[in-house]
Parts: structure tokens; sequence; C-alpha cells
């Protein structure tokens, strides 16, 4: 069962107000493969829904606020589902509006409350996340949702949320022997490739630049890349050129393995040697300026550099292991109807 977090309409007002994204960058993967056996195929779900999608105690779950959860999905994945995955995300969507209801009903049941004003702390985060006012009534009106509804819906949110508190997260204990129990039982997540630490200065070229942009662009990269070639301090050049966002760190990457980047990238990083600058590096994101810094060879991560990671991963089975648990119970003493 996945994190129930806030409901879909928080979720797809979030959304609407978005930036778009800015230019990927390389980053480090973690160290510590935590994947999952594949689970079974889901029960295929039928191309025309009917009006009632399910019935939790006589609470339903129409067709229209089932698709519009599966939008918001689609909304966050920056596309729509594809065919092969639809069943799986659907059966997903359905799930979590299920549990929701199951939960927002033991809420009730059990009396819990939550203040005024943390439903209105919930509410101004909010409103910050969404940078300016018209910003806020720009996505209300794109969800039709009303402010009043959206702190009808904040006020749950922090119920179910308390609930899940009470139920789940004072629950979960992780002891330091579970964490040394997992590494020695897993060596095979922990086997890590020849990985490199390295810098890069990027100059971004728009796929759309015209000829003159991107000759002011590469006069712009060549400017940088003389000045990392005559050895002057990389982290400033990057703070100074560069428009990725690593560049407030100084153009850090941290460490990559071989791989994990673009294939001109990878390939030029990692025939560098360590202190080496490389040439102009081009790539679908533009110029890159190449530092690199570190190389560690094929290794088996030490537990101290992953421990915490562990922590965190026992940590998150627990607390899904443990929603699932009550879910279920809500639903054992309760009467749920799936109609697809």
């Amino acid at each position: 069962m996945r994190k129930l977090v806030c409901p879909l309409v928080l979720a797809a007002l979030a959304v609407a107000c978005q930036k778009p994204a800015s230019t990927p960058a390389p980053s480090a993967a973690p160290a510590a493969s935590t994947a999952k056996p594949t689970p079974p195929p889901a029960k295929p779900i039928p191309a025309v829904l009917p009006d009632v999608i399910a019935d939790c105690n006589g609470d339903t779950i129409p067709k229209a606020e089932f698709e519009k959860a599966v939008r918001s999905v689609e909304q966050r994945a920056g596309g729509p589902i594809p065919a092969e995955k639809r069943d799986e995300v659907y059966r997903g969507v359905l799930d979590d509006l299920v549990a929701y209801r199951l939960l927002k009903q033991e809420v009730t049941q059990r009396n819990l409350t939550v203040s005024d004003a943390d439903v209105e702390a919930r509410i101004s985060a909010f409103k910050q996340q969404m940078g300016t006012e018209a910003n806020f009534k720009a996505a209300l009106q794109a969800q039709q949702v009303t402010e009043a509804k959206l702190r009808d819906d904040a006020r749950i949110d922090l119920l179910v949320s308390k609930l899940l508190d009470q139920e789940v997260n004072q629950k979960v204990l992780v002891k330091p022997s579970d964490i040394a129990a997992f590494y020695e039982k897993n060596p095979e997540r922990f086997q890590q490739g020849e990985t490199l630490r390295a810098s890069h200065i990027l100059v971004v070229v728009p796929a759309d630049a015209n000829a003159q942009a991107r000759a002011a662009l590469r006069a712009r990269a060549d400017a940088a890349l003389k000045a990392a070639k005559a050895g002057q301090d990389f982290a400033k050049l990057a703070r100074q050129y560069s428009q990725d966002s690593s560049a407030q760190r100084g153009g850090d990457l941290g460490f990559f393995p071989k791989g994990q980047m673009v294939p001109a990238f990878d390939q030029a990083a990692f025939a560098l040697a360590p202190g080496q600058v490389s040439d102009l590096v081009e790539t679908q994101f533009g110029y890159h300026i190449i530092k690199a810094i570190e190389k560690r060879p094929a290794r088996i991560v030490p537990f101290v550099e992953v421990a915490g990671q562990i922590q965190q991963f026992l940590e998150q089975e627990q607390r899904q292991e443990k929603s699932k648990a009550l879910v279920d119970q809500l639903k054992a003493k309760g009467k749920v109807q799936i109609f697809v």
C-alpha cells in the first residue's frame, strides 16, 4: 500500500500551479538498491467504467471522482498513463481511494479532532507553495474547488494523518541490530561499480535556439572553458557561468556510477583523471565543462555509508505493512464492494 499523503484535490491543485521543471542534471545514485520482486499483474480494469466504482460501508466512489483521481496522477507524471500500465495504475488509484474512505470513517468513529489553527496553518503553507494569491485562485478555479472545500479537505487530511500517526508512525521501531542484520544478509544490494565524483559547468542551449543565440551561448561556454583550463577556481566559475541547479554547490554532482549520465557526458567524465578538466562536451542539455574530483573503484559500500539509508528503508517497510494492516482491519469490520 502506498503512503497516503493528502486528498487528491490538494495534489491536483499543487500540480496546477507547478512551474516547468528545470533542466535535468546528472545526480548521484543511491548506494543501496532496495528493489522488491515484481508484483503479479493487476486485475484488468474494463474499458467502460460503471457509474459507481466502489462502495465503502455505503459511501460510494463515483466514476467522476475516480477519473479525476486518475487525471491527477497523469498530471503529476507529466503525461498519459501507458496502456501497459493502465490496470496497475488504476488499481492503485482505486486502492488509495478506498483506503482513504475507510480512514475517514474511522476518524469519525473515534471522534478525533484537530484545531482550526492547524487547518489554517495547512492552508497558509499551501498558499505559500503556490507563490502568489493569484496562482492560488487560479489553481482553485482550474480544479473547480472552492476555498471552503479546500479547507474541509485539509481538515480531513490532518485527521487522517493524526490517525496514521497514532496507529502506524508511533509503532514503527527499527533497532540498530535490524539495520546490521539487513546489511549482512543482503551483500548483493551494496555492490557498487566504479564511481566518479565530478563537478560541471552547464551552459544551457534551448532546442529552439537560432544560430545567433547558439553562437552567443557557445562564446559563453568557451569563456568558462578558457578560465577553467587556466586553473581558475572551478567552483567560482560554476557559480558564475553554470545554468544548472548544481551551480550553487560549485557545480558539484557528488559520486555517480558509470552509465548513469547521458552517454556523451558519461564517456567524457570517466575518461578524465582526478583534477583534470574536459574540453566542451555537448549534450541535449547544452555545453558542459567537467572536472573530475575523485574516482572510486568497484567496491562493497561500507556499512557506515548506508546505515542511514537502510534505516529509512526498513522504517518505510514497516509503515507500509502497518498501514496495510490497519486498512485490512477496517475492510474486515465493514463492507467494501468493488465493481470493476
